[in-house]
């Protein structure tokens, strides 16, 4: 992992718009994602975003723009979605990225800037989609303060399984409820227990939980697991994640086999997806194993994944409910957590999820599961803040909250670099709204 131009904080582009210094999109990003025109049904474009604006990679492509490089590459940018870019190697996917740093910048020739301008088009003039067709989906379960925090209060006297320390715990979620961030959430139906017997109700105990997404590379051929000295060709980038769950639904079917429908009626992700390249002047030592814990297994281990495993992001929850958007009033903040305090790493997932010989493919989807910290502020879902719905949790409107009610609107957001000699960018917002099932 080496900085290159692209990452040179002091470099500026020649667009007009946000302020880098305020910008989630600053030149530094260039987060890429996948746009149309609002209401239509026509095949999307790949964008990339830098301030306010997003650059039509197809159409530079179709001028020519891209004709330095490789024709993977263009034909790449030209699909209607990431998964042919997601395949390609890790020089490849560099070489982009500098690329389109270098036409964006203050640097770039002027008798390109035509062709460029005619290219771009400003956020709020599009509407953006799912930016990869995701072939499986699995969610992980990371936090070991969100695992101890939840495990109280099911097993006060053992919060944390044995196998917790030794493995990356996870499960297989379902691809086909993956929608982009903004699209509305509806309140699903499923059975739960009330009293001694169970029923068919719309769950009452409907939660957010904040997560990021990791996406997968080229993958592994079957039979051919990731060493843990090469997942990083494997890892593309991030996105914010939010694995929405009814945990009363949850908590009644997950014995023995774990999470189903409590989970697989909706998970939202944000529409742009940060490049491992962007992420590396922001990588960090992984979590130390405390006095009396185990070192991973040498499957797991490795000295890049020490040094340089973790991601040093601040990811955070906001809500505003229908009665604060009536009053006009700004959206809460709930929670902020740091994705570095994370116990397994997103390479240590890809190793492990590929150590039997199982078959990762580009566009796959890693969740990281909850992200929390050890202090109460840093939870990231209710069931955590309301200590499994026994505390209610008060909004600036007056109004409580054990669990989501309809009109609730919750905001994930993330940033890297708030402090330091890098330029601070962001994950942008990945948000959703409860409506009435």
């Amino acid at each position: 992992m080496k900085l290159d131009r692209s990452h040179d904080p002091s470099r500026g582009t020649w667009l007009e718009g946000d302020s880098q210094k305020n910008s989630d999109f600053p030149i530094q990003n260039l987060p890429l994602g996948v746009f149309r025109e609002p209401g239509t049904s026509i095949e999307g474009s790949i964008g990339v975003r830098v301030l306010d604006q997003v650059l039509d990679l197809k159409s530079m492509a179709e001028q020519g723009m891209f004709d330095s490089l490789s024709t993977d590459i263009q034909d790449a940018v030209s699909s209607v979605c990431l998964n042919h870019w997601l395949g390609l190697s890790k020089s490849d996917r560099t070489a982009t990225r500098l690329h389109i740093s270098d036409l964006l910048s203050s640097e770039c020739n002027a008798d390109k800037k035509d062709v460029i301008t005619s290219n771009l088009y400003a956020i709020d003039e599009i509407e953006m989609v799912l930016p990869v067709e995701v072939g499986d989906y699995t969610d992980f379960y990371g936090s070991i303060d969100h695992a101890q925090r939840v495990g109280s209060l099911f097993r006060p006297d053992n919060p944390l399984l044995p196998n917790y320390r030794w493995v990356p715990i996870g499960y297989h979620g379902r691809a086909s409820s993956l929608v982009v961030g903004g699209t509305p959430i509806k309140r699903p139906s499923g059975q739960k227990l009330v009293g001694d017997i169970p029923s068919l109700e719309p769950t009452s105990r409907l939660d957010y939980e904040l997560e990021i997404g990791a996406w997968i590379g080229p993958g592994n051929n079957m039979g051919d697991p990731i060493p843990i000295t090469e997942v990083e060709e494997h890892f593309a980038g991030i996105s914010l994640l939010n694995d929405w769950s009814a945990r009363d639904i949850q908590s009644w079917e997950a014995q023995p086999l774990g999470p189903f429908l409590g989970k697989s009626f909706a998970t939202s992700v944000s529409p742009w997806l940060v490049t491992s390249e962007a992420l590396i002047p922001f990588r960090c030592p992984s979590r130390s194993r405390e006095s009396g814990e185990p070192e991973p297994l040498p499957y797991l281990s490795s000295d890049q994944n020490r040094q340089m495993g973790g991601i040093d992001a601040v990811v955070e929850v906001w809500i505003q409910s229908a009665e604060m958007r009536v009053e006009s009033m700004p959206h809460h903040l709930l929670s902020s957590a740091r994705l570095a305090d994370l116990y397994w790493t997103i390479g240590q997932m890809i190793a492990h999820h590929s150590s039997n010989g199982c078959p990762l493919r580009p566009g796959d989807l890693i969740g990281t599961g909850t992200v929390s910290g050890k202090e109460t502020n840093s939870a990231g879902c209710l069931l955590e803040l309301t200590s499994g719905g026994t505390n209610s949790m008060q909004l600036p409107s007056g109004e409580t909250r054990e669990f989501l009610e309809e009109g609730d609107e919750v905001v994930l957001k993330g940033y890297l670099g708030e402090t330091g000699e890098h330029q601070r960018i962001g994950l942008g917002e990945c948000k959703g709204t409860i409506v009435t099932g």
